[in-house]
């Protein structure tokens, strides 16, 4: 008997491709237009071909933006990932201290961006802000306004009290799904805790490890509002990261072609090293 196919399942995924289609495949396809092409208005344009891809490769500025998100990503991903793995362990599993420590995790996870931002601007004052003012009377002088390591200190330890909370959530959702017999079977061969962590926990953990890793990477390599609202990509250009650099460009000095250009390197960017910590994980566990 031949069998019959029933195609009106994809009247239900319709909507989504058209969503899909109107926020981003349209938007990616203008920025391909715009990069590749010059205008002077009157919605007129010449081909310009590669010359803005060179133009932004050429460019000191833009190297020097991308190593800045290169170290921000790093020194997140060092501090978050650990940090986020040793408070999900020592988080209770039972009793009434879970839901109180799980609505506390994620209460950082729930304020906008730039509200965060404006938070740590008020906190990091020297006049009006709680850590400002008691590192000023503690006689360490704290300006994230003029000293550069300022600036990246505040912007780091902001990043992690907004974020670790995610890779704290992560963590622990893998640690409650390991069944208690190994833990017994640990327990009988006299096994420590750190042979426990090595060869129960972090295990069981990597895959919600690879999707911290992974979540946190893009989210750190695309941060534009916390710092924009904080330093303003200053003092100087300090803080002045790729996404910050991108819309000066395209809205502060209306290059269209440079940051349309720029906006798709920075996209690659993300996409590559997106896929080779997929790849270096999934390899990981895979030998595991």
């Amino acid at each position: 008997m031949e069998k019959t196919w029933n195609n009106k399942a994809w009247f239900m995924v319709l909507p989504v491709l058209v969503l899909v289609a109107i926020s981003a495949v349209i938007p990616l396809m203008t920025v391909v237009n715009y990069s590749v092409q010059d205008t002077f208005g009157n919605n007129e344009f010449f081909w310009a071909g590669t010359e803005w891809f060179a133009q932004v490769l050429e460019s000191g500025r833009f190297w020097d933006s991308l190593a800045r998100n290169l170290a921000f990503s790093a020194v997140i991903l060092a501090i978050e990932i650990p940090l986020g793995i040793f408070i999900a362990l020592n988080m209770p599993k039972s009793g009434w201290g879970v839901p109180v420590c799980l609505v506390l995790m994620a209460l950082p996870l729930l304020i906008p961006w730039n509200v965060v931002g404006t938070i740590w601007q008020l906190l990091c004052r020297a006049d009006i802000g709680l850590i400002g003012y008691g590192l000023a009377r503690l006689g360490i002088p704290f300006n994230y306004a003029a000293d550069p390591v300022h600036a990246w200190i505040t912007v780091v330890v902001m990043d992690v009290w907004h974020w670790t909370s995610l890779v704290v959530l992560l963590c622990y959702a893998g640690l409650v799904s390991i069944p208690d017999a190994y833990y017994q079977a640990a327990k009988i061969d006299g096994a420590s805790r750190w042979a426990i962590f090595r060869y129960i926990q972090l295990p069981k953990m990597n895959r919600v490890l690879l999707i911290a890793v992974l979540l946190r990477f893009m989210d750190s390599f695309m941060i534009y509002t916390e710092p924009f609202v904080v330093t303003g990509g200053g003092p100087g250009s300090s803080t002045t990261f790729l996404s910050i650099d991108l819309v000066k460009m395209a809205v502060g000095q209306f290059d269209l072609g440079p940051a349309a250009a720029m906006s798709i390197i920075y996209f690659l960017i993300i996409l590559l090293l997106s896929w080779v910590f997929y790849t270096v994980m999934t390899n990981y566990g895979s030998e595991k």
